[in-house]
């Protein structure tokens, strides 16, 4: 017995300096990677105009702004899809129709539109461009024309949206979370791309938010307020720096590689040229915009792909570690399932700067980063107590696991006090400071340890979303 558990302790002992230096070199090169994109990210805020009041976005495209199909599928959505629905029909935009896609929901959510809306069936003629399940229904609501509900076979997001691609007449569509609220004017802001270069681009990303503690008064949200669950407002701080810092960086960089489903822009005919929503991933939005990549590189075409941070997009996120536990599982298989499925794009040069740079970064994120960043919290310890390593390797490793990312995270509170502006107070924006150094110390961790259930799963083929209750938005 003494002798297997020497044996063990020399193999440790022999496995330490290699496995922390690969553990902490992993970490640094990632952490390096959020310096550039919080760099890359100041430097194209710096050189944005200000923004533009909505009168003045209205004369200026209220005649070359191309029409647009919302597309808003739903899935047992009843709590909050009327709200949504409402928001959008008070946009800020001279010709867009609302395709709400109800998608075999199981709670009333057709049922509430219908009561709502004042539904009533509308026989619309569409061919199958994408592939989608059975539509069993199709509805119009009396007073808004522009309102169109879908009732269809359950089949998924990707499905739904297919669906909702088949009915839109628009050659721009926008995909919309039904949990999501849109500002007023965030389509004007939104479509600039499409008008300014209609030739080359062919998909738009914006900003989400986190509607949480804000307050919604007919589909709008008033007042900006900071979530009073912890969750949520470390969530806050996420998604200030996976926008204002990493989407909008990669969008400078060219290799924007995914834009949320909650708000994005595509040309419709682009959309069709690769296929559509693929069916089998939960991580459609990302694998739809690295096809169109593929297809641009693969067809020699000219395009663009581009993040712009006005537009915003308010969107509810989860308040309890169950739930939000399931959405950062599932964020992590799909995005497993998008660069498995696209893997000979890696480090390959016949796709530029996709392949090389930024499924390079997918590899080293969402890859290898979540097993090597385990390694590291459970062996450099055990390392460092069996007297294996000295404590520079773990002052190294908590330099690149904390210290590294207190300073992202601060850094895009920054970011987003010194170009946007949109928290009012001054006690918001210390509040956040304190989220966005907590965060660091635990919560993060918690991420990994969801990543890492979600490379289980991605291995195991799991398939389904499991289940997202939602609390609905609050009203004034």
């Amino acid at each position: 017995m003494n002798a297997t558990v020497s044996l063990i302790v020399h193999v440790l002992a022999l496995a330490a300096a290699p496995v922390s230096l690969l553990v902490i070199a992993s970490g640094f090169l990632q952490n390096i990677i959020y310096v550039w994109q919080l760099i890359l990210a100041s430097r194209a805020l710096r050189r944005r105009p200000p923004q533009a009041a909505i009168g003045e976005l209205w004369r200026h495209y209220a005649d070359s702004a191309p029409p647009i199909a919302l597309l808003v599928p739903a899935f047992n959505e009843e709590a909050t899809v009327v709200e949504s629905v409402r928001a959008l029909l008070a946009l800020r935009y001279p010709n867009y129709e609302i395709i709400v896609i109800n998608d075999g929901s199981r709670d009333n959510t057709l049922k509430v539109l219908i009561e709502a809306f004042a539904l009533r069936p509308l026989q619309r003629h569409y061919d199958l461009a994408a592939p989608c399940k059975p539509i069993q229904g199709v509805y119009v609501a009396q007073n808004q024309p522009r309102l169109v509900v879908i009732d269809k076979l359950n089949g998924g997001k990707a499905d739904a949206l297919n669906a909702g691609i088949n009915l839109a007449r628009a050659s721009i569509i926008c995909s919309i979370d039904a949990d999501s609220l849109l500002e007023a004017d965030a389509l004007l802001r939104a479509v600039g791309p499409f008008v300014e270069d209609p030739e080359h681009t062919v998909a738009v990303g914006g900003t989400i938010r986190v509607a949480n503690g804000c307050v919604i008064d007919h589909g709008q949200v008033v007042h900006v307020g900071l979530p009073k669950n912890g969750f949520a407002l470390l969530q806050t701080v996420e998604y200030l720096r996976a926008f204002l810092m990493a989407r909008l960086a990669w969008s400078e960089a060219k290799c924007l590689t995914i834009i949320s489903g909650a708000f994005g822009l595509f040309r419709r005919q682009a959309v069709l040229d690769v296929g559509g929503y693929r069916h089998d991933t939960v991580g459609e939005d990302m694998e739809l915009v690295v096809k169109i990549h593929r297809f641009g590189r693969e067809t020699g075409r000219d395009y663009r792909i581009v993040f712009v941070p006005e537009p915003v997009c308010w969107t509810e996120v989860p308040e309890t570690m169950g739930v939000l536990g399931r959405q950062r599982v599932r964020w992590q298989r799909g995005a497993l399932e998008t660069f498995f499925a696209h893997i000979d794009l890696l480090f390959n040069p016949h796709y530029g700067r996709v392949g090389l740079i930024a499924f390079g970064s997918v590899f080293l994120f969402d890859v290898v980063g979540p097993v090597l960043e385990t390694l590291g919290y459970v062996l450099i310890p055990v390392f460092y107590l069996l007297g294996a390593l000295s404590l520079v390797y773990l002052k190294a490793f908590a330099a690149v696991s904390f210290l590294f990312g207190v300073v992202i995270s601060v850094g895009s509170l920054a970011l987003e006090e010194a170009e946007l502006r949109r928290f009012p107070t001054t006690q918001s924006l210390v509040v956040l400071l304190a989220a966005a150094i907590i965060e660091n110390f635990g919560y993060r961790q918690l991420n990994n340890f969801w990543r890492i259930k979600g490379y289980w799963q991605f291995l195991r083929r799991r398939r389904d979303w499991g289940s997202m209750a939602r609390r609905g938005f609050r009203t004034s």
